[in-house]
């Protein structure tokens, strides 16, 4: 009787113990993600950025058909209760991690290990972001959700169906590469065949392969008829390139502290690529000993069909290399598998990687920080100053490439995001033409140190 005392009592007191833990680690993501673009001189915005509070600003024109209708039209939703377009995407990627924690909580669904992986840098540097996969992210959780219910027998038939090619569907509407996704899940059904659950996968498969078809001749290609052709291009890099940049995408990706590494190069990348590739084989290993459920075995399944499409897109459609933030929606499946495995083994001592990745960001948070709360406030009196603010603008760069120059365009972008980039140099005698140098003379910027 005493041994079953002493077990439930230390049973309470672990329990107690972890609920304070995961609200600690919970208040600190939440924290430090704001922190991540207050603390950056352009507020976490990149080229991408301006396209997406551009499409929000001038909307219900169609400002272009790159990207979904999701994201735009979230930003869009939010300036309606007084926010500009910078600030809802700051709203929406906030709401998305909480959305993520109090989801999980409610549903039973992976809650220990959603907290875990919300506190990794990588994750928390996307919540942070004004790009879409801020939102896709809780959608993609809604996805996993739906498909568990599936596979376990809790949604059967029409009610299945219905609800997996509605998951499905929201993700395209978020992102292109969602597709991958959906690709996944059809193929699923079919290597799968005989399984009770494998026509909905199947279905619901077509169901969207339909609805993407429908999309692009009457979103696409009404707005912009060779939006496609002209995209698609043979042959845009070398294997030899591109096995490099996965191999490295990769380890960026599952490093669980760093997700970045050193352009410049040096001795610091072997650290950060081996920590990702050590963290990998032992993924591989914790699934090789610890049988995966059929749930866990579908979402592996997915999240490795999205990767090996991610890869092979890039021979023929131009994208970023490969990194922690496209490969985020895949990435995830597998990071929640991986943290229920650790914590079978380890217990409430996996809260431990959550801790240090934070801390691991506040440090590179610190060295790179810059000042975006007064970049803004200095940007702000500029246009104002040149009634600029609330004009079509346009920003002239030589190519695409100026890093340094884009930057500035950013910044000026979550002031007045109606701002189109130029590469003719006769549209820099226009007036509502801003440049580098037109801005930098009469405004000083907190720059990141570390490029």
């Amino acid at each position: 009787m005493d041994i079953k005392l002493h077990n439930l009592i230390t049973t309470a007191l672990i329990k107690f113990k972890e609920k304070y833990i995961q609200i600690s680690l919970v208040i600190i993501t939440l924290v430090m993600t704001i922190l991540r673009f207050l603390l950056n001189e352009k507020g976490r915005t990149n080229p991408d950025s301006i396209r997406y509070m551009r499409f929000a600003h001038v909307f219900p024109t169609i400002d272009n058909t790159t990207t979904p209708l999701g994201y735009p039209l979230s930003i869009k939703f939010f300036t309606f209760f007084g926010f500009d377009e910078f600030w809802s995407s700051k709203i929406i990627g906030i709401a998305a991690f909480l959305f993520i924690i109090l989801f999980t909580w409610k549903k039973k669904f992976f809650f220990k290990e959603s907290i875990v992986l919300c506190a990794l840098f990588s994750f928390l540097s996307i919540f942070s972001y004004t790009m879409s996969e801020a939102l896709i992210l809780p959608f993609v959780l809604i996805f996993l959700y739906t498909s568990s219910l599936v596979i376990m027998g809790k949604l059967e038939k029409t009610k299945a169906i219905f609800y997996l090619s509605l998951s499905l569907i929201a993700l395209y509407n978020i992102r292109y590469s969602s597709l991958f996704i959906i690709g996944g899940v059809g193929l699923f059904g079919l290597v799968f065949w005989n399984r009770r659950y494998s026509s909905i996968f199947i279905i619901s498969g077509v169901i969207c392969g339909v609805f993407v078809v429908l999309y692009k001749f009457l979103f696409i290609d009404y707005f912009n008829e060779n939006y496609v052709k002209d995209a698609l291009t043979i042959g845009l890099y070398p294997t030899s390139k591109l096995l490099i940049e996965l191999f490295q995408g990769l380890c960026t990706t599952f490093n669980p502290f760093i997700h970045i590494a050193n352009p410049g190069g040096g001795m610091i990348n072997y650290v950060i690529y081996g920590i990702g590739l050590l963290n990998i084989l032992f993924i591989i290993y914790l699934f090789r000993k610890y049988k995966l459920t059929e749930t866990e075995y579908f979402f592996v399944f997915v999240s490795i069909s999205g990767m090996i499409c991610s890869y092979f897109i890039q021979y023929v459609y131009p994208v970023n290399a490969i990194d922690y933030r496209l490969m985020a929606p895949f990435s995830l499946p597998i990071w929640l598998i991986y943290f229920r495995k650790l914590f079978l083994i380890f217990g409430i001592k996996v809260y431990a990687i959550g801790f240090l990745s934070i801390m691991s960001g506040i440090l590179f948070t610190w060295l790179s920080k810059g000042n975006y709360l007064e970049n803004r406030k200095e940007m702000k009196h500029f246009l104002q100053s040149e009634n600029l603010d609330k004009v079509s603008l346009q920003f002239y760069l030589e190519t695409t490439e100026d890093l340094d120059k884009i930057q500035v365009a950013e910044l000026i972008s979550t002031i007045n995001p109606n701002i189109h980039l130029t590469f003719k140099p006769k549209d820099t005698l226009q007036k509502t033409t801003l440049t580098r140098y037109k801005v930098l003379q009469k405004i000083k910027i907190d720059k990141n140190k570390y490029q």
